[in-house]
């Protein structure tokens, strides 16, 4: 009875090992078809993406009262912190539309908590030891402060508003200023920029892509034709149709090099002690460690452009002294010290950014608890000054590559005689690659999820 049991399940696993190879050639198999985007529920998703995206739209286009946009918009670039808020929010700000603050106010919630992880313990306790329960505090703290930001930049626009209409020489912005204005205007921004939060959030839970970087991609892109359309009726009407070409091959360029840069990864290997792997049904013994080249993205660019060079501007014009002035006038697009303070910005913020977000003594510390080394640097604070001397010399390419982004527009301008569309900005560009590859990513994890659902697994009785 023995033998003939020992028979029988012998030629089981004899048969077993056929099954197993269809279903792991199955897994593996991360083919995807053009058809498989219309099975399961992805055409629903982006269905419903497509309305998130649409009423978030919708609201810039119901306007606020009292203000003369005209005037207005014809003399937006010469703020840059409104120019580059006006970018974000696809010309939500030249509109003056309910929704003109768009996401802006949540992005600097976010950033504002990400600065405070590092300074109070009690939040980094929070981030990463509590889990998704302390992410989803984190997340709810930061939908407060939104709300606060939202209350203060309209405060400030509608202040900004009153100041011009009352001691500049330009045509009054606001027709009729009156308390009654004020509090409506900012209670309808606020409003707009918690309904922009609200489907930001909608679009996350889609898992199609991240809500926020959506919503500006979606704000950029439908900023573009009108933007290159007057560098093209600016080049047909000078005749310069080489400076066109020019600036077409130039974006073209751009796009190539920054998901070259974007995909670029600096790869660290490491040992482990024991660690069980499905793929080799064995024991796994070395794995990396990828770092991205440019892993803080566009933010460097966002604090030098909108908040360091911008703020002598915006001190110089509720203050009026002239020192500020001249500095503004030095500091502003074409100045004499735009280009250098601009690129020694960028390289400090991207330097402390990426310390920001990778902390190398919390990485060798969960190396070590999972018995994981990096060969010839021993454990502990070797491996922690490694790590970090490795994170400052990536630190120093991707302030050059975030450089060039930054300088490139301005060059080509000078270059061809064109002004170069908005769209163009080293900012706008990585932001749209970036979303674009990330979503391609999601659309493609959710493909394969799919296919891991059809597959049929045997019964191995």
């Amino acid at each position: 009875m023995l033998s003939q049991k020992f028979e029988s399940t012998s030629g089981t696993r004899k048969e077993k090992p056929s099954s197993s190879r269809g279903v792991a050639a199955a897994i593996e198999d991360t083919s995807i078809d053009f058809g498989d985007f219309f099975k399961g529920p992805l055409p629903g998703k982006f269905l419903k993406l497509l309305g998130y995206l649409a009423l978030s739209r919708l609201g810039i286009y119901v306007p606020l009262g009292g203000v003369n946009r005209e005037a207005f918009v014809g003399n937006l670039d010469q703020n840059s912190l409104l120019s580059t808020l006006d970018s974000f929010s696809g010309g939500g700000i030249g509109r003056l539309g309910i929704c003109s603050l768009g996401i802006v106010p949540f992005i600097n919630a976010q950033i504002v908590f990400q600065l405070l992880a590092q300074i109070y313990p009690k939040l980094q306790e929070l981030q990463k030891r509590e889990g998704e329960a302390g992410r989803k505090k984190i997340l709810q703290y930061t939908r407060y402060a939104s709300v606060g930001f939202a209350i203060v930049q309209a405060l400030i626009l509608s202040h900004v508003f009153w100041q011009l209409a009352k001691y500049s020489f330009l045509r009054p912005y606001v027709n009729d200023f009156s308390t009654e204005w004020a509090i409506s205007s900012v209670t309808l921004l606020t409003l707009g920029s918690v309904l922009t939060t609200y489907i930001g959030e909608r679009i996350s839970d889609l898992k199609l892509g991240n809500g926020t970087s959506l919503l500006i991609f979606t704000s950029i892109i439908s900023y573009l034709p009108a933007s290159f359309g007057r560098t093209a009726a600016q080049a047909f009407q000078d005749g310069n149709y080489v400076g066109l070409i020019a600036i077409i091959v130039s974006f073209s360029l751009l796009v190539l090099s920054i998901v070259y840069v974007q995909e670029a990864e600096r790869k660290i290997p490491i040992n482990y002690a024991s660690r069980y792997t499905s793929r080799t049904g064995g024991l796994q013994k070395s794995a990396y460690l990828p770092f991205k080249v440019n892993s803080s993205g566009v933010m460097p660019i966002i604090f030098s452009t909108s908040s360091s060079l911008a703020l002598p501007g915006t001190l110089a014009r509720f203050t009026g002294v002239a020192a500020l002035k001249k500095a503004a006038f030095a500091l502003n697009p074409g100045g004499s010290l735009y280009l250098p303070t601009n690129i020694l910005l960028i390289a400090f913020f991207n330097y402390y950014y990426t310390f920001l977000q990778l902390d190398p003594d919390d990485v060798s510390e969960q190396l070590k608890r999972q018995g994981a080394s990096i060969p010839l640097v021993r454990p502990g604070k070797c491996t922690a000054a490694f790590i970090k001397m490795v994170l400052s010399r990536i630190s120093v390419l991707g302030s050059a590559f975030l450089a060039i982004l930054a300088a490139g527009p301005a060059v080509i301008e000078q270059i061809t005689h064109l002004t170069a569309f908005r769209g163009f900005a080293g900012t706008s560009v990585l932001i749209l690659v970036g979303c674009a590859t990330d979503t391609a990513r999601k659309v493609q994890a959710e493909i394969i999820s799919q296919k891991y659902k059809n597959i049929e697994f045997y019964d191995i009785d």
